[in-house]
């Protein structure tokens, strides 16, 4: 296979529900991505062989193939082709290494992974419409095999088989919200957002037009150990709360691919290979262990182990994903997630793995250190992998 890597990567601030982008339409803000990926390249768009987009909520504004739409409602090249997956919340990391595989296997030289998603506008189960009934995603076929679970049942199942407390919740809670509101105070995410101009919230049920640009994540939070004690539970004995699981959020991501020669034809500097990526399988009742899965699977086809990775950022779905992916995998904690995650600044579903893996390049640049691992768990058992190394 051809050696990949990323020349470019840009997210958008995460928006809190219902707050600073919760009027913009999907296909502007994943578009606004797009587009600045492309200015900041410095390249002719016509040059992307392939665009490959996730997103969960694929209804309304989000179906059609936003990813496409997204892309023409820029203005840009028709003759470039898109594609909209649905890996759940690993979409638009899956998404990226579909592009990363287009690209090293000779289909395209460059290649564009992104994804997006507006919870504002389009909440989680709006793609399953009590009127008119289309019927439900599983049945019985589905049950004679597997229980179903909701992710906050999987997460509370994972706390009780690996031992996790409350107090271990709530600490990797406030964890986040710490490391969080230290990157942005010593403007650790310089450079990776595109300042978005959205609608100021809505004036009889349309977009305002009165416009606003948005520059920071929403979702942070002051807070302390003892008002996250007080928060409620969904279940009597349950460990997670509001405090210690990821935000409803709007936001996007991209990432441009290409091959080493092709960046060197353009006259493009490199940022990171990508050395290795997966979507591996899990238990679909626990539902969210496949980090764990995915991050040995990536470890043994690098040959590396846990020590050798600098920075990993692994989706904060909720605080035992990480926990127990901790007990498991044994890391530096201070290597992981050092600027805060979901549980902080968000988790726009489709759009958080192309965002996580550019929050992982400009870490390993601003550290000055060479591998970055990024996974996440998924909806139905899925884990998602990329490993990604400095120049």
């Amino acid at each position: 296979m051809r050696e990949v890597v990323i020349v470019e990567a840009v997210r958008s601030p995460l928006g809190k529900r219902n707050g600073e982008l919760a009027a913009l339409h999907s296909i502007d803000l994943l578009g606004a991505v797009q587009h600045e990926l492309i200015r900041r390249a410095g390249i002719d768009p016509r040059e992307v062989g392939q665009v490959v987009g996730g997103c969960v909520g694929q209804v309304g504004m989000q179906t059609m193939n936003v990813t496409r739409n997204a892309w023409l409602a820029q203005g840009l090249p028709i003759e470039v082709a898109a594609t909209t997956v649905d890996a759940q919340c690993g979409s638009s990391q899956q998404a990226t290494n579909l592009a990363w595989s287009l690209v090293a296997s000779g289909v395209v030289d460059c290649a564009i992974g992104c994804g997006v998603e507006s919870m504002s506008q389009v909440p989680m189960g709006a793609t399953i419409p009590k009127d008119p009934f289309v019927g439900k995603p599983v049945n019985k076929s589905y049950w004679a095999h597997h229980e179903l679970t909701s992710q906050f049942e999987g997460a509370e199942r994972i706390a009780k088989q690996w031992g996790l407390t409350r107090a271990d919740t709530d600490a990797f809670g406030k964890r986040s919200q710490d490391l969080a509101a230290l990157a942005w105070k010593e403007n650790r995410f310089d450079g990776q957002i595109v300042p978005i101009e959205a609608p100021i919230g809505f004036e009889d049920g349309k977009p305002s037009k009165e416009t606003r640009l948005v520059e920071r994540d929403g979702g942070l939070r002051e807070t302390s150990l003892e008002a996250l004690a007080g928060l409620r539970s969904n279940l009597p004995d349950g460990v997670h709360t509001a405090g210690s699981s990821s935000q409803v959020s709007d936001g996007a991501g991209a990432v441009l691919l290409m091959t080493r020669e092709k960046a060197k034809a353009l006259g493009l500097t490199p940022r990171a290979t990508i050395v290795s990526t997966c979507l591996v399988g899990s238990d679909p009742v626990l539902m969210l262990t496949g980090p764990i899965f995915a991050t040995q699977k990536i470890l043994s086809d690098a040959k590396l182990t846990m020590r050798d990775v600098d920075v990993t950022e692994i989706n904060e779905a909720f605080a035992s994903v990480v926990l127990a992916w901790q007990r498991e995998l044994d890391p530096d904690m201070a290597t992981v997630n050092p600027n805060g995650g979901a549980i902080a600044l968000g988790h726009p579903l489709g759009g958080t793995g192309a965002i996580l893996i550019t929050k992982a390049l400009y870490e390993l640049e601003r550290a000055d250190k060479q591998h970055a691992l990024v996974t996440m768990c998924c909806g139905g058992g899925l884990g998602t992998g990329t490993l990604i190394r400095r120049g």
